[in-house]
């Protein structure tokens, strides 16, 4: 069997179809450093042990994301993989993340990035905005992975709130990609407040953020935003530049969460003031009917008290009708027809009197004496009760049941008493 000739052209590919495959982290020191105007960045990886190079590239997309000059002497860790240029042959390293190897350059690099930062004011107290008092749409970056979530969850409290979580990566150069787009996609939900977070880990583990392009972000965002990303000893730039910064996830949950504890609390407290003022207001008010029946009673005993033996039998009757209702219910209908007839008989007595004055009323009325044949004598406007209110010659009105009539006095003639 032939065996079969390839390309130059097809055999490249094939190469690099199967170098696509081989996915590499590799940690080397920087050689010589070109910067073309499309903004792409070609460089050489040394290895310190024996020297050996290879050629590697970063496209300007890439390179602007992660925040770090090439430039040569520098020691970084490039993830990426091999690839072969048709035109020249040679073989380099296309970088997709690049971070700074070792614990004394990244530092050098945070505190160079954390004072241009600052320079511009990014971190200023001043510009921290207020996380709302009583928050209910809660934005969430972080990852799903992981005990975070739950334990943000878990301490957040069961108020109502409205939570749109982005699922991303936190950890390597590689979050720093996820953590841009889920920032970009959360700015279009219905948010009042960001709260981004992580678990605790390494200085080297938090680098995405102390990127520069998502520090950038957090500072512009459009609400204030809780950063959670917990390492004590060197505060991410995320973390300076977030409106609010805590150690931990149940943290920032408390922080937003305290206020609706708060006013439930208060609400409680509200409660028992309301129940203990209506339970005082009822004593109150127990108290002044107690008083009302006290005073009722004595009024009672002022208009009754000519009727003593009908209050006493009243009484009788009352507590006779108390008596029977506790020992046996059948005995209430006799006991309160006693009392009626009591309050019958009061009744019956009051209205005889009332008959009697009211007779009493009427015949001694006037005009119940001029229907009779009475009538009343008159002289200057003065009643004539004797002889001695009138004079021979006067004018007297003389009043009947019907009209006046006018006299005058002719004579005057006494009654002897003896004779009379």
């Amino acid at each position: 069997m032939e065996e079969k000739v390839f390309s130059i052209s097809e055999y490249i590919a094939i190469l690099n179809t199967e170098l696509r495959k081989c996915t590499a982290k590799i940690i080397g020191e920087v050689g010589k450093v070109d910067i073309y105007p499309s903004g792409h960045v070609y460089f050489s990886l040394r290895d310190e042990k024996d020297q050996s190079v290879i050629s590697c590239i970063i496209w300007e997309s890439k390179y602007e994301l992660f925040g770090i000059e090439i430039k040569e002497g520098i020691k970084i860790i490039a993830t990426g993989r091999p690839d072969i240029y048709k035109q020249t042959g040679r073989l380099s390293f296309i970088a997709e993340t690049i971070e700074l190897a070792g614990e004394g350059i990244l530092k050098k690099e945070y505190e160079k990035l954390k004072k241009k930062l600052g320079d511009e004011g990014i971190f200023e107290e001043s510009k921290k905005r207020t996380i709302p008092a009583y928050p209910q749409k809660i934005g969430i970056i972080t990852s799903k992975q992981g005990a975070v979530l739950a334990d943000f969850l878990s301490n957040i409290g069961n108020y109502g709130f409205k939570i749109e979580m982005i699922d991303s990566r936190v950890e390597g150069q590689s979050a720093i990609t996820d953590l841009l787009s889920a920032i970009k996609t959360i700015k279009k939900k219905d948010i009042e407040v960001l709260v981004i977070m992580r678990g605790g880990g390494s200085f080297e583990s938090l680098q995405p953020f102390n990127n520069e392009l998502l520090v950038r972000e957090v500072a512009n965002f459009p609400f204030p935003v809780i950063a959670a990303i917990g390492h004590d000893k060197d505060v991410s730039l995320a973390a300076l530049a977030a409106d609010r910064s805590v150690s931990t996830p149940s943290i920032a949950a408390t922080v937003l969460s305290e206020s609706w504890k708060q006013a439930a609390s208060l609400l409680e407290g509200y409660e028992r003031d309301i129940i203990g003022s209506y339970e005082n207001v009822l004593e109150n008010a127990d108290s002044l009917i107690n008083q009302s029946v006290d005073i009722i009673r004595g009024i009672k005993d002022l208009i009754f008290d000519k009727y003593e033996e009908i209050e006493t039998a009243l009484k009788i009757s009352f507590q006779a009708f108390k008596d029977a209702l506790q020992n046996n219910k059948n005995n209430l209908k006799n006991s309160w027809n006693k009392s009626v007839f009591g309050f019958n008989s009061l009744l019956s007595t009051i209205k005889q009197q009332l008959e009697h004055s009211e007779k009493i009323i009427y015949l001694r009325n006037p005009e119940t004496q001029l229907k009779l044949g009475y009538s009343i004598a008159r002289c200057d406007g003065r009643l004539i009760r004797s002889i001695r209110d009138t004079k021979i010659g006067k004018d007297v009105d003389i009043r009947v049941v019907d009209g006046t009539i006018i006299s005058k006095v002719k004579n005057i003639n006494k009654i002897n008493k003896k004779h009379a």
